[in-house]
């Protein structure tokens, strides 16, 4: 078993108003490092996930570079649409899944930003992300017609099909591969259903969510909870059964995320102030402390695709 640790890195804004094209800031870049020196304690390599707004910001650049000269971190790329020339669409939610715009426009919108971070970082991206993990129906093809080899947009057992978005809730932990010729290695957001009825989890959760209050009272009776791994508003204890239960199905590669605003405070609804931060690094000490002791260690993104079978 392994585990890889992605960062969405990304632009601040405010999470409770529309989607904006303007008004978004990068403070939180400065706090990058730091986390990066708390994962290279734990020998842990870092994939930053760069939008935009981050490929082409002079002082993200900086930063960025020096941390991959550790030899081991990867960038890839992310693509926010609605900050992301061109701007030939509409501003709207359901334009925000990038794999809902017209194909000409979701391949210019990639072609501007792989061409952004290849100068950024003086070397082509090969991994992908679509931003609130919007993939379309053409977005593995445009993928694999500029060479990227790993796409991380699915999430495993969400859906986003409320305001537009894609359903994920038939996608398991397992890495498979996907797109034109199976050239491309799907690695979903990994989603662990803990509780008494977990082997169940899978058919139950959805029917749950059309009861009101039900997912909430199964999960504090402990009867099913659906539990990703990400730091963000998933509580320490329920991440480390999560882990466990994975481990004890035989998941093969544990997959975490998280966004880099979260890294200062004030920037994400997950980390609101400073007792939120601690929590925050606390939650990966002790995440990562018990993935050792289980002997799961860590990967980078080269490993990854050079181990993908």
């Amino acid at each position: 078993m392994r585990f890889t640790v992605f960062i969405d890195t990304e632009e601040e804004f405010d999470w409770a108003a529309p989607l904006a094209r303007e008004g978004h800031t990068l403070a939180s870049v400065a706090a990058i490092p730091e986390a990066h020196r708390r994962f290279a304690d734990h020998g842990v390599p870092l994939t930053y996930m760069v939008d935009y707004p981050i490929a082409t910001d002079g002082r993200a650049r900086d930063i960025l570079r020096e941390l991959l000269g550790d030899g081991v971190s990867a960038i890839g790329t992310q693509l926010h649409a609605w900050v992301n020339p061109p701007f030939n669409e509409v501003l709207s939610a359901a334009n925000s899944y990038a794999g809902n715009l017209q194909q000409s426009v979701e391949a210019a919108k990639l072609d501007l930003l792989t061409d952004a971070i290849t100068s950024a970082f003086g070397q082509r991206p090969i991994a992908y992300r679509a931003g609130r993990y919007g993939i379309g129906p053409g977005t593995l093809g445009l993928l694999a017609a500029r060479g990227y080899r790993l796409d991380t947009s699915m999430r495993s057992r969400y859906r986003y099909t409320a305001d537009g978005g894609p359903d994920f809730s038939a996608i398991g932990n397992a890495a498979f591969r996907c797109g034109p010729d199976r050239t491309i290695i799907e690695l979903p957001l990994t989603t662990v259903f803990t509780g008494v009825l977990r082997s169940g989890g899978a058919r139950l959760y959805g029917p749950l969510g059309r009861v009101p209050r039900a997912r909430g009272l199964f999960a504090r009776a402990g009867l099913l909870s659906r539990v990703a791994l990400t730091p963000e508003d998933m509580p320490l204890a329920e991440a480390l059964e999560a882990i466990a239960v994975a481990v004890g199905e035989g998941v093969r590669v544990l997959n975490f995320a998280f966004h880099s605003p979260s890294l200062a405070p004030g920037h994400t609804p997950y980390v609101r102030d400073a007792a939120d931060l601690a929590r925050f690094h606390g939650w990966w000490h002790a995440v990562l402390t018990d993935l050792a002791r289980r002997g799961v260690r860590p990967a980078s993104l080269d490993a990854l695709i050079a181990n993908a079978r």
